[in-house]
């Protein structure tokens, strides 16, 4: 029976940080929810191809700890937030100004890019009290 409470909690912790992309808010203490984004047009927050969200899995497992974690690369700059410093390359492409077809030649422009904090991975008060409800649960289980 010991050995099944830090997988009921990994399990737990995965579904709490799913739930999150659904919600579109983090729960700590508070619920703190997740910033706009700039164009609406685009399909649910932080969900294009699910990539990220699918990520979300078991990483370590312990009698005494659970770890949790993704292996994306751009989870850390979603979930913490933070300022993205790239070189974008332009391509050559043809724009319409005042009437009249203009070449725009291939170039580099540096892009600073503010990535809002979105978190989903994380500790938090409330997903603690949930484990504390199924441990509870599973004892009670088991008593019987």
């Amino acid at each position: 029976m010991r050995t099944r409470f830090p997988e009921i909690a990994a399990v737990e912790a995965v579904n709490f940080s799913k739930e999150r992309f659904v919600q579109k808010n983090w729960l700590s203490r508070t619920r703190e929810p997740w910033k706009k984004r700039s164009k609406e047009d685009r399909g649910s927050l932080m969900v294009r191809s699910g990539r990220l969200k699918r990520s979300i899995r078991k990483i370590k497992v312990t009698p005494n700890s659970v770890t949790i974690g993704t292996d994306v690369p751009y989870a850390r700059i979603h979930n913490e937030g933070g300022i993205l410093n790239r070189t974008v390359n332009v391509r050559q492409h043809t724009r319409t100004r005042k009437g009249r077809a203009e070449t725009v030649k291939m170039h580099r422009r540096k892009m600073n890019t503010k990535m809002p904090k979105r978190q989903f991975i994380g500790e938090s008060a409330i997903l603690l009290r949930r484990i504390e409800r199924l441990m509870e649960k599973e004892i009670k289980k088991a008593l019987r």
